[in-house]
């Protein structure tokens, strides 16, 4: 089975029921059938073949979550980008993939514009609503000369559903390439570790961006089961919170810093939360006075998982018995990531050999099992290093406990992970090696209260220069990278420490910062 077959057949079934509802907008499951057959066929009139590539920039909104469906339908495969990156790095994707089409919200097209001449691959140009300029047609427009019936089927659960960039530590960006067959079975996995079960017309609350492994999934999980998407464009606590207590929502899934935010809202700790069935949450550990809090105040079952883009979203889950183990003395088990999911193996493995360690000794977490990527797109030799016999090779560094759960230590790959979001230190280091004044400068993760971690940036000034400030470094970068990327720390240092073959020694720059830490990263 296919994401868009269980799509129509809800469509079918309950065709009434909302499908997605957004700041002002309410769309059943028949009007998004509709405008899914739709889009599929405009796409296809405009010369988009079956399996080329279509690029697609927005904020979270019911447009997006039928434009994926479309794409299905069709046999495209859309490149979800994301929205919050620089034009220079949207350029780099575009043509990596080869799109054909690009379909964005109004609020990028100036951007957009600045990159389209080095882009001449691209045939067409979408703007989603509103008046499209010079260059650009609406999608309105388009859909509205075709016909809305249903396409053939597109093939099988084997094809590629969507493909989303994931930074890699040589700064260029990889496409993921994630199936239909290894997206419904993520999704299905994942419920099978939580006690609660959805059921159509159920409301999920979608604030994780949809460019991101763990929105994108939603879309799969409302496909499957019948599901209203509740779409927020971005993070509002207040918007959250109001969305959880009088929305009617079931479940959604946040990282630990916007739960904390949510329970911070003035009044949010009075509203009752009846409709709220579970959380899930990601990306870093929760705090046992967190976890109690968001208990007494949501009322609903708590799970955290741990995945990542290639794993199509997760691997490993923290059940619900899991934290009611931590709270009742178990507290050790809120530093692990959980168990893997069903029909997934996790192996610890020797960094260098390969070999498996033994329980409780750190090395390279590996993973296999259905829900892992087909590979990167037109990159054999990077799939081949990441996807080694059948095994997954997460590039976290981690051990098994004689329980089976999985503890995440620190990482072989340089990345930052700040508030549930991806930031590669080599593509930030890259960009600030430009400076006028940077001699030298190490990129790495260091704690935050609030983020968790947050990129610092180890400079050696250029002698004789004057020394780079933080805000000058912000400034220079700000043109090449997305603001989220930029440093938010700034030490100046005499020399990085290597070892004897020149490398710089990152584990040597980050102790100072995580000494006294449990856990390395999130």
């Amino acid at each position: 089975m296919r994401v868009d077959q269980w799509f129509s057949f809800h469509a079918a079934a309950r065709p009434a029921v909302p499908f997605a509802v957004g700041p002002g907008e309410e769309i059943g499951w028949a009007e998004a059938e509709t405008r899914a057959n739709r889009l599929a066929r405009a796409l296809l009139a405009a010369g988009v073949e079956p399996g080329d590539r279509i690029a697609y920039v927005s904020k979270n909104a019911p447009a997006m979550a039928v434009a994926i469906v479309a794409c299905a339908k069709a046999g495209i495969v859309p490149v979800l980008l994301n929205h919050r990156l620089a034009p220079p790095e949207w350029s780099w994707i575009l043509d990596d993939a080869g799109c054909r089409a690009v379909i964005a919200q109004p609020a990028f097209v100036d951007a957009l514009d600045g990159i389209r001449d080095g882009l001449p691959g691209v045939g067409s140009w979408l703007v989603t609503d509103g008046e499209p300029s010079d260059g650009w047609r609406s999608v309105p427009e388009v859909t509205g000369a075709v016909a809305d019936t249903p396409l053939p089927l597109a093939g099988d659960d084997t094809a590629v559903l969507y493909q989303m960039y994931t930074s890699g530590t040589t700064g260029r960006p990889k496409g993921v390439l994630t199936t239909h067959r290894a997206a419904l079975t993520n999704v299905t996995q994942v419920q099978s570790a939580q006690e609660y079960r959805p059921r159509a017309g159920d409301r999920n609350l979608v604030v994780a961006p949809m460019y991101h492994a763990s929105g994108a999934i939603t879309v799969v999980n409302a496909s499957l089961d019948g599901l209203t998407l509740v779409i927020q464009p971005d993070f509002d606590p207040s918007a959250v919170v109001d969305a959880l207590s009088d929305g009617g929502v079931a479940f959604c899934t946040l990282v630990p810093v916007m739960i904390q935010m949510c329970l911070s809202v003035p009044g949010a700790t009075a509203r009752g939360y009846a409709s709220l069935q579970a959380i899930a949450y990601g990306a870093s550990p929760i705090a046992v006075s967190l976890l109690r809090q968001a208990l007494d105040v949501f009322g609903c079952e708590m799970g955290q998982g741990f995945g990542q883009t290639e794993a199509t979203a997760a691997l490993t889950f923290l059940t619900k018995a899991d934290h009611d183990a931590a709270l009742a003395g178990a507290e050790h088990l809120l530093r692990s990531v959980g168990r893997p999911l069903a029909g997934t193996e996790v192996r610890i493995v020797d960094p260098s050999t390969g070999e498996p360690v033994p329980v409780g000794e750190i090395g390279e977490i590996t993973a296999r099992g259905p829900q892992l990527m087909l590979g990167y797109w037109n990159a054999p030799e990077r799939t081949a290093e990441t996807l080694r016999d059948g095994w997954l090779h997460t590039g976290d560094l981690g051990y098994v406990d004689a329980d089976g759960y999985v503890y995440v230590h620190d990482r072989l790959k340089d990345m930052i992970v700040s508030g549930g979001t991806n930031v590669y230190s080599a593509e930030v280091e890259n960009v600030l090696f430009d400076h006028p004044a940077v001699a030298e400068v190490a990129v790495i993760a260091v704690p935050d209260e609030t983020w968790g971690e947050t990129v610092c940036a180890l400079v050696v000034p250029v002698p004789g220069a004057v020394a780079p400030t933080l805000d000058d470094l912000r400034e220079f970068a700000r043109e090449r990278l997305a603001g989220y990327k930029l440093p938010r720390r700034l030490e100046l240092v005499d020399a990085l420490p290597r070892n004897a073959s020149g490398k710089v020694q990152k584990h040597v720059l980050r102790e100072p910062f995580w000494a006294g830490h449990d856990r390395r990263v999130g």
